[in-house]
């Protein structure tokens, strides 16, 4: 199959009219992700979402409406960033394997085991043996999952050099998001065309069947955030019965019969 690539940045074909149409159809796409969690509890179904990208694409932004009316106790986002100590001097893929979901959950990963083959590898973290090998450990893990029944999404939020500068800029003048810029932020972009060329390779080597990658043009952020949603019900919603559970009418008419009729306070509420 074709894999994605940064040099052929798809439209997400998504335009909106106002932004009242943007927030009435991602309010739609976020009940539906709400019945969908729903429904995976109910089942016992696992989720996992992976989100990688440039820096200043949107993805914390995506992952905040996509959470937004989900129940907080029965999701877990895992921001990944540097390993501590502990992890290592293990496995890179450890300290990810205890973040997978349990029955009936949600994993949202903020950057993932990608890292191996993206920041890693462009900043001399990995030595080239480790890292490209990683391609064929990622394939693995990521069959392993889906073969035990985890949906399993992967996303990359892409937007060009000139817009992260903008975004950059916004942040500095702004006090309540500056302290997001860092110097980490900044030797980044200045590899800009290193990790370009890092994450190419990464969609040839990590796009398959099993496990294909969306690339998202996050150029403009309201159309991705739909593009991003839209994806996520479509995969976990696929062959999932999200009608609500039947509920046993003798219990239904006892219940009933024992609180008395509903009062106008209660139903407003």
């Amino acid at each position: 199959m074709n894999a994605p690539s940064l040099d052929r940045l798809p439209d997400t074909g998504i335009e909106l009219a106002s932004k009242k149409a943007y927030r009435n159809r991602l309010r739609r796409l976020q009940v539906q992700l709400l019945n969908i969690q729903q429904a995976l509890f109910r089942s016992g179904g696992r989720a996992v979402l992976v989100f990688e990208g440039s820096d200043a694409s949107g993805k914390g932004g995506t992952i905040r409406r996509i959470t937004e009316l989900m129940d907080p106790r029965g999701y877990r986002v895992h921001p990944v960033g540097q390993p501590n100590p502990e992890e290592q001097g293990r496995h890179y893929l450890w300290r990810l394997f205890r973040h997978l979901p349990p029955a009936g959950g949600v994993a949202i990963f903020d950057r993932s085991w990608y890292g191996r083959v993206l920041v890693e590898r462009v900043e001399g973290f990995a030595r080239p043996a480790q890292w490209q090998r990683a391609y064929r450990e990622i394939n693995e893990l990521e069959r392993w999952l889906v073969d035990d029944g985890v949906r399993l999404c992967k996303f990359y939020l892409s937007i060009d050099r000139e817009e992260q500068g903008k975004r950059f800029r916004a942040r500095l003048d702004d006090p309540l998001k500056n302290w997001k810029l860092t110097d980490e932020d900044l030797r980044n972009r200045a590899r800009w065309d290193d990790y370009q060329d890092a994450a190419n390779q990464m969609f040839s080597e990590t796009h398959t069947e099993t496990a294909p990658w969306q690339l998202i043009n996050a150029q403009r952020k309201r159309p991705a955030r739909i593009a991003v949603m839209q994806r996520i019900v479509d995969v976990l919603g696929r062959d999932l019965d999200t009608s609500p559970p039947a509920v046993d009418a003798d219990s239904l008419a006892a219940a009933r019969e024992a609180l008395g009729p509903a009062t106008d306070e209660a139903a407003q509420e």
